[in-house]
């Protein structure tokens, strides 16, 4: 109970005591997450939350996943600074095919049950939208920091927004919940939940600490400094052994199943040698998402590659025309997540061809070994 409480808990509303005396009772709770499909892929942020899930779907409790269809087609701007862009439902489509299988990494998907938003929202009238907005205040939207920051700088704040926390809301009260998880930043959403509920019964929220990005930040596909559930087993290393070693310990209390005893233990490891506990920390996660010959194989990459600076065997080759610019090689051959973060790995240095920095102006024009980032080569051949 201690752990399941604490590890990675930033809060618990209204107090962690209540919580943790209903827990004991034995009474089986109604517990969900919500994630939106805004991208293709979850990443290892995500993942804290699906780990905290897995661990009540263990105690036997009733576990939902529920992913928001419905509510991704509004755009939700907890921590952003302007609207987010609608979703398609064609994108949305796209974006959910491989979810379960991503996820599946992390829950066991016998033990909670998948549900989607859409379910209960598209059956909404009109009618029952006046009935819920009726609930809330605006005032209590407009006083959230970032939405008072984008309204005091003359930024557009979309009346669709404000449903977006109600429509949340209502996830909660029609899966009947006593336990909502999810990030800091989805405090104020779940907070609609419990005003939902609060005449029927007593509901809880566990907000989540973020996982830090590859460059510090929170992580988040905005910024291009995820590690994905997608990402091979030797570009996930990679990009674990490019964190700093000041959330090394958060890495390992976040994003592995490790004891928190033997974490402690790291403590002292951090100070004397930081760079091998980094490659416990890449190799723990990788065998947890992987196996312990994805991990080996993995960490061997990287010691070649990286600190050997030695070009791997057997790297992928791929033809071309001749004289196709450096970016439009990223981009055609899915190098890049996108073309806005290819010109930036470009501008930043990231991309050599043939040892040379390749520059936005660059053209391939003959064949070479094309490097992107620290580990990821391909053998350009020209057709």
């Amino acid at each position: 109970m201690q752990d399941l409480l604490t590890r990675g808990v930033a809060n618990i509303i209204p107090n962690r005591e209540i919580l943790e005396k209903k827990l004991n009772s034995g009474e089986k709770l109604n517990i969900y997450l919500g994630i939106d499909p805004t991208a293709t892929n979850i990443h290892l942020g995500h993942a804290v939350l699906l780990r905290k899930l897995q661990k009540f779907a263990q105690l036997g409790h009733n576990v939902t996943f529920l992913v928001g269809d419905f509510t991704a087609r509004i755009g939700d701007t907890s921590d952003k600074e302007s609207e987010r862009p609608q979703l398609t439902n064609t994108q949305i489509q796209e974006n959910l095919k491989t979810y379960r299988e991503q996820a599946s990494k992390i829950i066991d998907f016998e033990k909670i049950t998948i549900k989607f938003n859409s379910e209960w929202l598209s059956k909404l009238s009109f009618e029952d939208v006046i009935k819920l907005v009726g609930k809330f205040s605006l005032n209590d939207f407009i006083s959230r920091e970032l939405i008072k920051k984008r309204l005091t700088d003359g930024k557009s704040v979309g009346l669709l927004e404000t449903i977006y926390p109600i429509m949340q809301g209502y996830d909660s009260y029609t899966l009947d919940t006593d336990l909502q998880i999810g990030g800091t930043d989805q405090t104020f959403n779940m907070q609609a939940g419990r005003s939902l509920l609060k005449d029927k019964k007593e509901s809880f929220i566990i907000t989540m600490e973020f996982l830090s990005g590859t460059d510090g930040r929170k992580m988040s596909k905005t910024w291009g400094n995820a590690i994905w559930l997608t990402d091979t087993a030797s570009d996930m290393f990679g990009k674990l052994m490019s964190i700093t070693d000041d959330v090394i310990i958060q890495y390992f209390t976040l994003a592995t199943d490790i004891s928190t005893e033997e974490i402690k233990s790291y403590e002292s490891e951090l100070q004397a040698s930081p760079m091998e506990l980094k490659k416990k920390l890449a190799y723990t996660i990788v065998s947890e998402l992987y196996d312990e010959r994805a991990a080996k194989e993995a960490h061997e990459h990287f010691e070649k590659t990286v600190q050997n600076k030695e070009i791997p065997e057997n790297i992928e080759r791929i033809e071309t025309q001749s004289g196709i610019s450096i970016l439009d090689f990223l981009i055609r051959n899915n190098l890049t997540e996108s073309k806005s973060e290819g010109k930036r790995l470009i501008e930043q240095g990231g991309v050599t061809f043939n040892d040379d920095k390749a520059e936005l102006s660059t053209n391939i024009s003959r064949n070479g070994i094309l490097k992107i980032g620290k580990r990821n080569y391909r053998e350009v051949i020209i057709k």
